[in-house]
């Protein structure tokens, strides 16, 4: 019998974030063999996102890598993170949707990893969504993500049946740093800062949500600040 062959997979999709990578080496624990996709969608950050993936990928010792470019997300803007026109806000708390919401990248993500899975014969997609402590945005929600695994299926070969795995989404941050500590993540490679490449800015939404998570855990956050 080809051990390899048999083997469970899981196409984990990857940003070089914690929450992704967290949900990446549960995946492995799992007993998973990952399949890592990285989206380059000429978000701000997007060459120090790719640079935290390809390491994290090697860290876990991921032999199938696919590293895809969305030159769409580009031409749509809409987001602090995609049109530079458009100010990453520092200030705290928004009302609504935030404006660093991208219009459903994660739809659109889900339905590029279904490829990859359909193709692969995965029978599992992994995405680092956390619903309770997020930014807010709606396709981070677990009842769209269950509607996306339910069209997935509907719209791929019968023979296919692919599991949509959010293994953070009801986590709070604070409890996805201890988790990531617990699976020896290793943490220091991880990038959240909407803004930076260099220095994280320590005041933008994903900065104040993950050093937040720290300090309630009680743990030094190991990347820099400015």
């Amino acid at each position: 019998m080809n051990l390899e062959k048999n083997r469970k997979k899981a196409v984990c999709i990857m940003s070089g974030g914690m929450d992704s990578t967290l949900g990446a080496y549960m995946m492995k624990k799992e007993g998973y063999e990952i399949i890592a996709v990285h989206f380059n969608y000429d978000q701000r950050t997007e060459a120090k996102e790719l640079e935290a993936f390809k390491k994290i990928a090697a860290a876990l010792d991921v032999k199938e890598q696919y590293i895809l470019d969305l030159e769409f997300f580009k031409q749509l803007g809409a987001s602090a993170l995609t049109d530079k026109s458009i100010d990453v806000p520092t200030g705290g708390v928004q009302e609504g949707i935030p404006v660093t919401y991208v219009p459903f990248r994660n739809g659109i993500f889900l339905s590029m990893a279904a490829a990859i899975a359909e193709k692969e014969g995965a029978e599992a997609i992994a995405i680092g969504v956390v619903e309770e402590d997020s930014s807010g945005y709606p396709d981070c929600r677990e009842d769209y993500i269950t509607a996306m695994q339910n069209a997935i299926n509907l719209g791929t070969k019968e023979s296919t049946n692919i599991t949509i795995k959010m293994p953070l989404v009801h986590l709070k941050k604070s409890e996805i740093v201890t988790k990531a500590l617990e699976y020896k993540v290793p943490l220091e490679l991880t990038w959240s800062c909407y803004k930076n490449e260099e220095k994280a800015c320590g005041v933008c939404d994903s900065c104040r949500l993950r050093l937040r998570g720290f300090e309630t855990a009680g743990v030094e956050d190991p990347i820099a600040y400015v």
